[in-house]
């Protein structure tokens, strides 16, 4: 799993950035003094400072703060848990797959069907249905896979039980295609080399507007003004629940890591607590 400990941020003019690195906080630094040089070399005659670009970067280690890892009976780390830049805390497996479908949005009819009563909700085929299709049908050509699968606030996510995967196997990607996974998460599990499931709301669907002063802190004062954000957030979102657990495999056995993975997964997401997704 791809999470660099070690990130300092560079200067150099009015030209800033963040750098890693895997084996000291000198060596981020430094990089990260050298990257705002080059930035500045690159755009500073222009006198144009490059727009800020939010989410993830899928060609680069994460920003995120490792909060706790998770140990199989050899004691080998199969998942960590981090925070990512909006606040929410991330599940990150090194095998055990999970896979996130985006459903659409109902498309609503034109306003002059609405008018004269008309359903507000144009026909269409059953997206959620097609996914769970999809699933069972790679279950019966494959039959020792099971899969656990939930509903999320936009889509479905899905947990397979009975082994572990490499993210970068053939088998993995054939997954990916047969249930139409988001070509940016496919290309972060590559990036990172794990698995990722989010475990807690997003926190503008809890009403948490503002977002957090972001990991690593530079003073004391940003850490608190994080504490803050956190209590507010935690307070918000535990009147929800992350995903709801739709579908459990018929029968067959449960890897023993999954089996640790899924027991976390299920606790903090909420997800047999019938409570409304965020």
């Amino acid at each position: 799993m791809n999470f660099a400990p070690f990130w300092a941020r560079g200067s150099f003019g009015t030209f800033s950035c963040w750098r890693w690195s895997f084996n000291s906080a000198a060596e981020a630094q430094a990089a990260a003094n050298e990257a705002a040089r080059r930035l500045a070399e690159r755009f500073g005659r222009d006198e144009k400072v490059p727009s800020r670009q939010r989410g993830y970067y899928p060609d680069r280690p994460f920003r995120e703060q490792v909060l706790r890892e998770i140990k199989n009976s050899g004691g080998e780390v199969i998942g960590l848990v981090t925070r990512n830049s909006y606040g929410c805390l991330v599940l990150n497996t090194a095998r055990v797959m999970f896979v996130d479908v985006d459903l659409p949005e109902p498309r609503r009819s034109g306003w002059l069907k609405r008018l004269f009563g008309k359903p507000d909700l144009t026909p269409a085929a059953n997206p959620q249905a097609e996914v769970l299709a999809k699933a069972e049908g790679w279950a019966r050509k494959n039959p020792r896979w099971g899969w656990q699968i939930y509903r999320t606030k936009a889509g479905l996510r899905l947990l397979a039980t009975h082994g572990l995967f490499e993210t970068d196997a053939s088998v993995s990607n054939g997954v990916f295609d047969t249930l139409d996974a988001d070509p940016l998460y496919r290309q972060l599990c590559k990036t990172q080399k794990c698995f990722r499931a989010r475990l807690t709301p997003k926190p503008w669907r809890c009403g948490v507007r503002d977002r957090p002063h972001r990991w690593p802190w530079l003073e004391p004062k940003e850490e608190a003004r994080f504490k803050q954000w956190e209590t507010r957030y935690q307070s918000r979102a535990a009147n929800f629940a992350t995903c709801e657990l739709i579908r459990k495999p018929d029968g067959g056995s449960v890897h023993p890591d999954v089996q640790l993975v899924l027991n976390l997964h299920d606790e903090t997401t909420r997800a047999e607590s019938k409570m409304a997704l965020a």
